[in-house]
C-alpha cells in the first residue's frame, strides 16, 4: 500500500471514528441531561412532602451531583478525544507529504543519472573514435582522398548510432576536414575555431582526456540543440602521439533528453501537474517534460547550499531536485534533476 493510499485509509477511518465518538457523547450528554431534569423534579416533590422526603431529597441531589460530573467529563472527553483524532490526521497527513517529497527526489536524481549514463558512453565513443585509422590518416594528410575515405568511416558510425546528428574532424586551427553526413549538413571547410566546444578541445594533453562542451543551439546543425563531446586525434592513434586534429561528436540532445524527462515514472494523475526538468550548473533548463521551459530559461532553484532536497516554492509548488552524482569517469557538468510539482 502506498504512503498516499494510508493516508486515504487514515483520514476515512479517524473521520468516522469521529464521527462516532461524537455520536456516542451526543447520548451521553442525553441521557445526563435527563438525569439532571429528574433529579430536579425529585427535588421538588421532596420539598413538596416536607419532612417525608428529607431523605429522597437526599438522593434526588446525589444524583445531580453525579450527572453533573458525567457531563463535565463527557465534555473534556469530547474535546481531547476530538483534538487527538485531528493530530493523529494531522500527522499522517504530513507524513504522506513528506514520503512524496522524497519520492520526487529520488526520480530527480533517477532522471540525471540516466543522462550522466547515457553521457558518459559518449565520452568512450568519442576517445575510440578517434583512434579510427580513417580519422587519423585524414588529420595527418587531409588530401581528398584521405578526407573522403574518413567522411566514409564517419557516416558509417552514425548509420549504427542514432543519438548523433553528426561527426566531424577539425584540423588543429579548427577547420573541419571531414564530417559523417555531408549530404544534411555541408559543413566542410567550416571555421569552427570561436565556437565554445573548439577552446575546450585545444586543453586537452593526451587520447585518454575528453572534454564535454554545454548544450546549445548550433546553427550549422540546422539550429539543433546538441551536446558536442571532444576527443584529440593523435599520431598512430597512440595516446601520447603528437596532436593532429580533434574529433567532435554532436549529441542530438533534444529527442534524448525529452524521452528522459517525460519517461519519469510519476503515479497516476501526477503527470498533468508535474513538470520534469533538467537544469544545467547556471540553473538554466535544458530539457523539460511539458509546458514553459525552453532552452535558456533560468529556474529560480532555491538549494541553499544543498545538492538535494525539496520544498515549497511561493506559489505552493513542491520543487524537489537532487545534483548529479556523476557517473564512473564522467564528472558530469554539475547538472541538476528537477520536478516541480502542484500539490493537491
Amino acid at each position: 500500500m502506498s504512503t498516499a493510499s494510508l493516508a486515504d485509509l487514515v483520514g476515512e477511518s479517524t473521520r468516522s471514528l469521529k464521527s462516532t465518538a461524537s455520536s456516542n457523547l451526543d447520548a451521553i450528554q442525553s441521557i445526563t441531561g435527563r438525569m439532571k431534569l429528574l433529579a430536579l423534579n425529585a427535588l421538588i416533590e421532596a420539598a413538596h412532602a416536607g419532612e417525608k422526603g428529607a431523605g429522597f431529597s437526599v438522593v434526588a441531589q446525589e444524583v445531580r451531583t453525579i450527572s453533573a460530573e458525567v457531563e463535565r467529563i463527557a465534555a473534556g472527553l469530547g474535546v481531547s478525544l476530538g483534538a487527538r483524532i485531528d493530530d493523529l490526521a494531522k500527522a499522517v497527513e504530513g507524513l504522506a507529504e513528506e514520503a512524496r517529497a522524497t519520492r520526487c527526489v529520488d526520480l530527480a536524481l533517477n532522471a540525471v543519472e540516466i543522462i550522466d549514463r547515457n553521457l558518459y558512453e559518449r565520452t568512450c565513443d568519442v576517445r575510440w573514435w578517434a583512434t579510427d585509422a580513417a580519422v587519423v590518416d585524414a588529420a595527418a594528410d587531409p588530401s581528398g582522398t584521405a578526407r573522403a575515405h574518413a567522411s566514409r568511416r564517419l557516416g558509417v558510425i552514425l548509420s549504427s548510432y542514432t543519438v548523433y546528428l553528426d561527426l566531424w574532424l577539425c584540423d588543429l586551427d579548427g577547420r573541419v576536414i571531414a564530417n559523417g553526413r555531408p549530404d544534411r549538413f555541408d559543413v566542410r571547410g567550416h571555421d569552427a575555431s570561436n565556437e565554445p566546444w573548439f577552446g575546450l578541445a585545444q586543453r586537452l594533453r593526451s587520447g585518454e582526456d575528453f572534454e564535454a562542451a554545454e548544450v546549445m543551439r548550433h546553427p550549422a546543425l540546422g539550429n539543433s540543440q546538441v551536446a558536442t563531446y571532444l576527443a584529440s586525434v593523435r599520431e598512430r592513434g597512440e595516446v601520447h602521439g603528437r596532436e593532429l586534429g580533434y574529433l567532435a561528436i554532436h549529441f542530438d540532445w533534444e529527442p534524448q533528453a525529452r524521452a528522459i524527462v517525460e519517461g519519469v515514472r510519476l503515479m497516476p494523475g501526477e503527470r498533468e501537474r508535474s513538470r520534469v526538468m533538467l537544469l544545467d550548473a547556471a540553473n538554466r533548463v535544458i530539457a523539460c517534460s511539458r509546458g514553459q521551459g525552453m532552452l535558456g530559461e533560468r529556474y529560480p532553484l532555491q538549494t541553499n547550499g544543498r545538492s538535494q532536497g525539496h520544498y515549497l516554492d511561493r506559489q505552493g509548488r513542491l520543487v524537489a531536485f537532487h545534483d548529479t552524482p556523476g557517473y564512473e569517469t564522467y564528472r558530469g557538468l554539475g547538472w541538476r534533476g528537477v520536478i516541480e510539482q502542484v500539490v493537491g
